[in-house]
């Protein structure tokens, strides 16, 4: 079923493979400007049913790790347009993730003023962040709560971002709701504490979330608007016993909009927490349109959640990096390459461009 053709909102897709959004650092600087070096990488992995880039600040308060790329500038959204130029000339689909950390984030990039978030408690994490030619860790620090007021630039920020997205010629745009970035701290009462219209009761802790997408759909078309979501992860300090019913309300606000797809972020890690079926089947019968998953699926697990009617789609990330040709390898039965994981964030092509497609 991995190679049947399938449809996602406005696409028509070729397979049901997608490739993950995965954040890479390689954009340039000054600037966060896409390069030619992306283009390249992404039109290798053009086989996929759907690529959805990796995640993409919509304005410089949105950042929170080095070298990631913005979609907020005429100068990311030129570099941008030769990666999707890139990718259409290969044949592929792809649609640019839209992002905002909030509180996963640090001072320094943002002219030593706090990050923000909905409430002013710390994510107990760390960001990539490049000094002197030298990656690595650091703590977040304790946010800042925004204001009430402040709240309507970041849905105009995102609406921005989509036309600016669609503008470089992307196919659609993927909001990012998961994984403990600003949307989702909206969603958790670990994150948010509000006593305002955006925090306390579900409906108010989902009503960023449904102001964004109606902003982004109303501008780009709903039929060419994701959502990520992360039910089950945890991490981040986000462990939130309401976490589910938020996540079901959402989706029923998402049914009315009638966004093209949901995509399922679930846990990578070796004990992470198990996605029960029960709530496959729960979102199942609330949202009706495209759902794609992704977490540690190979060839197998992925067959088989596709069989099983419970996804539409199934997102691979680690698997395309050292594979560009990964729908080939899977179809032809053909071995896995490994990937350098010293590779994976910034650097230049090696790691990046330079593995090969299969050759007996």
């Amino acid at each position: 079923m991995l190679f049947e053709p399938a449809r996602l909102g406005s696409q028509l897709l070729t397979n049901r493979m997608v490739m993950s959004p995965m954040t890479r650092a390689r954009s340039a600087q000054p600037g966060n400007v896409p390069t030619p070096a992306m283009a390249r990488y992404y039109a290798q992995r053009a086989g996929a049913g759907l690529i959805v880039s990796e995640a993409t600040q919509v304005s410089p308060q949105g950042q929170g790790y080095s070298f990631t790329p913005g979609i907020h500038s005429d100068e990311q959204i030129a570099g941008w347009r030769q990666v999707t130029g890139a990718v259409h000339a290969a044949g592929g689909r792809m649609f640019l993730q839209l992002w905002h950390v909030g509180r996963m984030s640090h001072e320094s990039f943002h002219g030593g003023e706090r990050p923000v978030a909905p409430s002013a408690l710390s994510p107990e994490a760390k960001v990539w962040i490049v000094r002197d030619g030298v990656g690595g860790l650091v703590d977040c620090p304790v946010p800042r709560a925004l204001r009430r007021e402040e709240i309507a630039g970041i849905v105009e920020q995102f609406r921005r971002g989509a036309a600016n997205a669609i503008a470089a010629g992307f196919d659609g745009v993927e909001i990012h709701a998961a994984n403990g970035y600003l949307i989702d701290q909206f969603l958790r009462t670990t994150s948010n504490r509000r006593d305002d219209d955006y925090g306390g009761s579900i409906g108010n802790r989902v009503r960023f979330l449904e102001e964004v997408t109606r902003a982004v759909a109303g501008e780009v078309g709903a039929d060419r608007t994701g959502i990520r979501l992360a039910p089950y992860i945890t991490a981040r300090n986000m462990n939130c016993p309401q976490i589910i019913a938020a996540i079901l309300e959402a989706a029923r606000r998402l049914q009315d909009i009638g966004v093209a797809y949901l995509h399922l972020s679930e846990a990578d890690w070796d004990d992470a927490p198990h996605v029960p079926d029960s709530f496959r089947h729960e979102l199942r019968a609330i949202y009706s349109g495209g759902l794609i998953v992704a977490g540690r699926y190979d060839r197998e697990r992925g067959e088989r959640i596709l069989r099983q009617g419970l996804a539409d789609l199934v997102a691979f990330g680690r698997p395309f990096i050292a594979n560009p040709d990964l729908p080939q390898r899977y179809a032809h039965d053909w071995p896995l390459a490994a990937f350098d994981p010293a590779t994976l964030f910034g650097g230049d092509e090696r790691g990046y461009t330079t593995y090969p497609a299969y050759s007996a």
